[in-house]
C-alpha cells in the first residue's frame, strides 16, 4: 500500500468511527445508567416511576432482578414478559418507543443503561481531532505468547475494580527501544491495549486510549497507532471504562490517533 492509500485508509476509518459513534447504539445519545438490585423498578418518564427517564413513554415497564443475578422485563403494555440473557460482552437490548435499553454486567452487577434514539447530541457533535496519520506508527509488533497466563485486577474509571485474563503480549521497538503492552480486554480476534503515553499530559484523553490489535498471526500483531482511540468515557459519563494497568503506561509520546475532546 502506498502512502497516499495507506492515509485515505485511514481517513475512511476515522469517517467509519464517527458514524458508529453517532449511531443509535454509539455513545452520544446514552441519557442515564442506573445499577439494579433484587427486587423490581419501574421504569418511564413519568414521575411516578422508580427510574425517571428524561425521554421516551411514560411507562416503559418493569425490569426484575431476582436473587441469582436474572433479570426479566415485563413490558406496560401488558405483552409477554422477557428473560433477558445476560452477557457480559453483549448485553441484551430491548426497545421501547425511541428508547434503546440495554443491561450491562460488571463484576456480576448488573445496570440499566439507556439510549434516545430521537436525541439530537449525534446531530450536534462537532467531531474528533486526530494527529496527522504518520505510516511510521503502523507497527507490525511480535505477538508473544506467555508461558502462563495472567490473572489480573485492573482498575475503571468509576474505582470499581475487573478481573482479567491475559494469554499475550504484544512488542515493539521505537526508536532503537523495546516496548510491551499487554491486551487486557477484547477478543482473541481483535485484542484490546487500554494504554496510556505521555501525550495524556497535554493532548489526548488523560486516563487512556483505547489500541485493537490486527491482522494476526502465529507470531505478529498489527499495533497501528493511527487508530487509537478515545474511550466511551471521553464522550458520555454514563459508561465504564477500564484504565490501563501499569505495563501499557508508556513512557514516550504516541504522536498518533485521536486527541482529547475540547468539550
Amino acid at each position: 500500500m502506498t502512502t497516499t492509500d495507506y492515509i485515505r485508509s485511514i481517513e475512511d476509518w476515522r469517517a467509519k468511527r464517527l458514524a458508529h459513534l453517532k449511531a443509535d447504539d454509539g455513545w452520544l445519545n446514552i441519557i442515564g445508567r442506573w445499577w439494579l438490585e433484587p427486587g423490581s423498578v419501574t421504569v418511564g418518564s413519568a414521575e411516578d416511576n422508580d427510574i425517571v427517564l428524561s425521554a421516551g413513554p411514560a411507562h416503559v415497564g418493569t425490569l426484575t432482578q431476582g436473587s441469582d443475578g436474572g433479570v426479566a422485563f415485563s413490558p406496560a403494555d401488558g405483552s409477554q414478559p422477557i428473560l433477558l440473557k445476560l452477557d457480559k460482552k453483549h448485553p441484551p437490548r430491548f426497545t421501547a418507543g425511541q428508547l434503546l435499553l440495554e443491561v450491562t454486567t460488571l463484576n456480576g452487577q448488573n445496570a440499566l443503561r439507556v439510549r434516545d434514539t430521537q436525541s439530537t447530541a449525534p446531530g450536534e457533535f462537532a467531531g474528533i481531532e486526530s494527529f496527522p496519520t504518520d505510516p511510521s506508527w503502523r507497527i507490525v509488533a511480535d505477538w508473544i505468547p506467555l508461558e502462563k497466563p495472567i490473572e489480573m485486577t485492573v482498575d475503571t474509571v468509576l474505582g470499581i475494580p475487573t478481573d482479567v485474563t491475559i494469554t499475550h503480549k504484544a512488542a515493539f521497538t521505537r526508536d532503537g527501544v523495546r516496548y510491551e503492552l499487554l491486551p487486557t480486554h477484547g477478543t482473541p480476534q481483535m485484542p484490546q491495549f487500554v494504554l496510556r503515553d505521555q501525550t495524556a499530559r497535554d493532548k489526548t484523553y488523560p486516563a487512556s486510549r483505547f489500541l485493537f490489535g490486527e491482522d494476526i498471526t502465529a507470531d505478529t500483531i498489527v499495533l497501528d497507532f493511527n487508530k487509537a482511540i478515545n474511550p466511551p468515557c471521553a464522550f458520555s459519563v454514563h459508561a465504564v471504562c477500564p484504565l490501563p494497568p501499569a505495563e501499557n503506561v508508556l513512557p514516550i509520546r504516541i504522536e498518533a490517533g485521536e486527541l482529547k475532546m475540547h468539550d
